[in-house]
């Protein structure tokens, strides 16, 4: 009976109480969860949607701009494979609206492109660019190609609301326009279209912000100039702990 006694103490002790204590069950991290999401949805990257404001030269003819955006999102797409560029470009005989959709990569590279432009030419055709918002990890596109449209509006408005409301209230009706808008074209326009034409100030006035909407964001310093955004996005991150500051500073003999 001892003998038995003393086999049972010493199997007792090959069971340490970690391992015991040591989940059963494999645990993942939310970097996991979201590539694994990713992978049930067929995609390759995550998907992010920018809104952007300028103002432009007038006068800027249409085929000048959407040429020159095709041209950029084609050299983009040549790094970034399969990274499509899905959106629309309202433009404004001063201004223009940008909402894009793509995967981060490209994104900065469109805000690097405009930044570069700015840094190496004294007159470029767009000026003034803000970034109104950035929506990361998105579900899924409101646009299925890349769209440009001309905004034909009068010059003169007769209720100027950026006089009477604060810029919260200017920027939340603008949020619930174009998301509207972006619902509206989502619906109405069929899979394989090429193009909106330039009659959306007839189809759907009420969803497009007016050009003093625009304008006035572009002047409004609360929002982010690529150039910022650029800098920031290349600058590392350097954080010093509190515990890794010494006082007085150390020095040698």
């Amino acid at each position: 009976m001892a003998f038995v006694a003393h086999n049972w103490r010493n199997s007792k002790r090959a069971f340490p109480l970690e391992t015991l204590l040591m989940p059963q069950v494999p645990r993942g991290n939310y970097l996991h969860l979201l590539e694994e999401k990713q992978r049930l949805q067929l995609k390759k990257f995550l998907l992010h949607r920018m809104f952007l404001v300028a103002n432009i030269q007038a006068n800027m003819e249409k085929r000048e701009i959407a040429e020159y955006y095709d041209q950029l999102f084609q050299s983009i797409l040549k790094h970034h494979i399969g990274e499509e560029v899905t959106g629309l470009l309202l433009i404004y005989p001063t201004s223009m609206l940008h909402i894009l959709e793509s995967s981060n990569g490209t994104l900065h590279q469109i805000l690097l492109d405009y930044f570069n432009h700015q840094r190496d030419e004294t007159e470029f055709w767009v000026q003034k660019m803000k970034i109104i918002v950035i929506s990361h990890n998105i579900p899924t596109r409101l646009f299925m190609h890349w769209y440009v449209s001309v905004v034909k509006v009068p010059v003169l408005y007769l209720d100027d609301v950026t006089q009477s409301q604060s810029l919260e209230e200017v920027i939340m009706d603008f949020f619930i326009q174009t998301h509207k808008l972006a619902l509206y074209l989502f619906k109405t326009v069929k899979v394989g279209s090429k193009g909106l034409g330039d009659t959306l100030h007839q189809t759907a006035p009420d969803l497009l912000p007016p050009e003093q909407i625009i304008k006035y964001l572009c002047k409004s310093e609360e929002f982010m100039d690529p150039a910022t955004f650029v800098n920031m996005y290349n600058k590392p991150m350097h954080v010093t702990l509190d515990s890794e500051l010494v006082w007085p500073a150390p020095s040698s003999f």
